[in-house]
C-alpha cells in the first residue's frame, strides 16, 4: 500500500469528531494524523502535521470555519479543504468556495457520501453535496472557476443581505433598482451601502467596483468602454 492520505478533523464537538474518524477509518488509504475543537488550534495543527485534507466545520467557538479556510489556503495551499457542517444556506456554501474550499458535505449525509466527498476532493476536484439547490450550483458557477479571484476575510464579515446589496451594488445597479428588487426601501439600501464601505474600508462606489473585481465577484473588463 502507498503512503496514506493524512487528514486533519477540526470540529468542537468530540463525539462527532469520534464519529468521523470512525468512518474516515473504514477506508485504509486514510489517516487522521490531529483534530482540533478550535480554528486557532487547528492552524497550528495544519503547519505542524501538512495534511493533505482538513475537514472543517463552520461553526467554531473562536472564529468561523470559512475564516479558518481562508487561512488555511493561504499559508498551506496544498492541504485541500472539505467543509463537513450543519448549515446549508446558499451564502454558506458560496462563502465556503470563495475562502478556497474544495468541498461541502452537510453532516446528516450518508457515511458512504462523506467517503466520496473524500475521495474526489483529494483527487483535486469539486465536491459539492447533491441536497444543495439548483440555485446553489448557479451561484456557485462564477465562483468556483473564477479565474484570479482571491477570497478577502473582510468580505467574509459581511451579511448575507450586505453581500447581497454588495453584489448588485458592484453590478451598477443604483439603490432604487436594487430597492425594488428586494422589496426594501432605497434608504434601507444606502444604510446598507454605507455599512458594507465601513467594513470593507472603501470610499467610493468606484473603489467598491474594484474590490468587487478583485475578489471575483465580477468581472471588471465588463466596466471596460
Amino acid at each position: 500500500m502507498g503512503k496514506k492520505q493524512t487528514i486533519l478533523l477540526v470540529d468542537d464537538h468530540t463525539l462527532f469528531r469520534e464519529g468521523l474518524k470512525a468512518i474516515i477509518g473504514r477506508n485504509p488509504a486514510y489517516e487522521v494524523v490531529a483534530e482540533a475543537g478550535r480554528g486557532d488550534v487547528a492552524l497550528r495543527l495544519a503547519h505542524e502535521h501538512r495534511p493533505r485534507l482538513a475537514l472543517i466545520d463552520i461553526s467554531l467557538p473562536d472564529q468561523s470555519g470559512i475564516e479558518v479556510t481562508l487561512r488555511l489556503k493561504r499559508e498551506l495551499p496544498r492541504t485541500a479543504v472539505l467543509i463537513v457542517t450543519m448549515h446549508s444556506k446558499i451564502d454558506y456554501i458560496v462563502s465556503a468556495f470563495r475562502a478556497g474550499a474544495s468541498g461541502f458535505v452537510t453532516k446528516d449525509s450518508a457515511p458512504e457520501r462523506l467517503l466520496q466527498a473524500i475521495d474526489i476532493v483529494l483527487q483535486g476536484e469539486t465536491f459539492l453535496d447533491s441536497a444543495v439547490s439548483q440555485q446553489v450550483l448557479a451561484r456557485l458557477a462564477g465562483v468556483v472557476s473564477m479565474p484570479g479571484a482571491r477570497p478577502d476575510a473582510a468580505y467574509e464579515t459581511l451579511t448575507p443581505r450586505e453581500q447581497e446589496i454588495f453584489a448588485l451594488l458592484a453590478e451598477g445597479h443604483p439603490p432604487r433598482h436594487i430597492a425594488e428588487r428586494l422589496f426594501i426601501s432605497p434608504k434601507t439600501v444606502e444604510n446598507h451601502r454605507s455599512r458594507i464601505l465601513q467594513k470593507l474600508g472603501l470610499r467610493s462606489s468606484l473603489e467598491l467596483i474594484r474590490y468587487a473585481a478583485r475578489v471575483g465577484i465580477i468581472d471588471l473588463d465588463l466596466w471596460k468602454e
